[in-house]
């Protein structure tokens, strides 16, 4: 794994990846934007086009490492532009797109044509599109789509769509997700010091540490203390900035070993911090992503609240248990464990070695139970 930072639509990324490691993957499996479509993966079919620098690219033949101190913009990050806005309003009324697979490279390519060569006519569409493969529609109704944002732009009648391109992205809504409302919470959650909107499935919890928050702050910067802590974790190299390790866990009769790399993050004056990391189980071929916000809050009488915020997403054979239910108990009990380690750990005596935590091991039928039971509505 190899440190990269880049700019993906607007915003600093700082994260680890293989040499090997596509942009196209990087983008869907590291950063969630699963807008990027793969198709061919050999740079001919153009679903997987995105901007590097400003240019049509193809990130299923781009090292993510090659594209250091770039700046990537997805269709995700399209969502204020007018002549995108435009194209989407255009492509809806045209009929430019069946199934939808080929149309975010197909709308970044078309983007890049309407801005690069105003005057184009259809021949010159055509040929600039004919790098983007699309097999429903024929054709016909992207070619429509595209000479009529032309000559929509060269009659200099687009000045109402620039002035509200929102209202034109509502007429096509697989692109411009709309925000969920807002979760209460009581006590809120501290977001970690680089936001990031949450991308996968978020659990929010918290616990009480009974000792002073600087040196529950103090421990919570060390990390192989943090993973003695944290049942199955093993921490193998780590910096203050990043670390490496495996974390194993046995559920039921399933047992995963994901190992991966994850990035560091530290607010002295805010006493929050993030760990956003992922990983592989070289088992299943399951692959985990997670970054866990944390805050620390001085809860009185020498005590420390720490508030936590875990966003996760699970793919491959293993995602059958990422059920949102299944998952919180997990979650609920994991957090519990850490607590209690945490705690004997700030309590012991100098000098004592602390205990390593075992593998968590998770009891799926009493889980499984317990769900069914919270989904029916019954009491236990």
């Amino acid at each position: 794994m190899q440190p990269v930072s880049l700019t993906v639509n607007g915003e600093k990324v700082k994260a680890f990846a293989e040499p090997r490691t596509h942009l196209a993957d990087f983008l869907r499996e590291d950063q969630r934007l699963t807008g990027t479509h793969l198709g061919c993966e050999h740079g001919v079919c153009g679903a997987c086009t995105v901007l590097i620098d400003g240019q049509p690219s193809r990130s299923c033949i781009a090292y993510t490492v090659a594209c250091e101190g770039r700046e990537v913009r997805t269709i995700e990050g399209f969502g204020e532009d007018a002549v995108m806005a435009q194209l989407r309003t255009a492509f809806n009324q045209e009929h430019a797109l069946q199934c939808g697979f080929c149309t975010p490279g197909m709308l970044i390519a078309a983007r890049d044509l309407v801005m690069r060569v105003p005057d184009a006519d259809e021949k010159r569409v055509r040929v600039e599109m004919s790098g983007n493969l699309c097999r429903c529609t024929g054709y016909r109704g992207i070619v429509r789509a595209i000479l009529s944002v032309l000559e929509l732009r060269r009659a200099g009648n687009d000045a109402a769509m620039e002035a509200a391109p929102a209202a034109a992205n509502d007429a096509f809504t697989p692109f411009a997700a709309k925000a969920a409302p807002a979760a209460q919470a009581q006590p809120p959650v501290a977001a970690a010091p680089a936001q990031k909107q949450a991308a996968g499935t978020v659990i929010e919890d918290e616990f009480t540490v009974d000792h002073p928050l600087e040196k529950v702050w103090e421990i919570f910067g060390d990390m192989p203390a943090v993973a003695g802590c944290l049942p199955g974790a093993e921490i193998s190299e780590h910096t203050p900035t990043s670390l490496k390790g495996k974390v194993t866990t046995k559920f039921g009769p399933m047992r995963a070993a994901f190992a991966g790399s994850a990035a560091l993050e530290r607010d002295e004056s805010a006493k929050r911090g993030a760990i956003r990391g992922s990983g592989t189980d070289s088992l299943s071929g399951s692959r985990a992503r997670g970054d866990i916000s944390y805050q620390l809050f001085d809860a009185g009488s020498g005590r420390t609240r720490v508030a936590v915020a875990i966003d996760y997403s699970l793919q491959g054979p293993l995602a059958q248990f990422s059920r949102g239910g299944l998952v919180r108990e997990f979650v609920k009990k994991m957090v519990a464990d850490f607590a209690a380690n945490l705690n004997a750990r700030l309590g012991a005596p100098a000098g004592l070695a602390p205990k390593v935590a075992p593998v968590m091991e998770i009891n799926a039928g009493s889980i499984f139970w317990n769900w069914l039971k919270n989904l029916f509505g019954r009491k236990s």
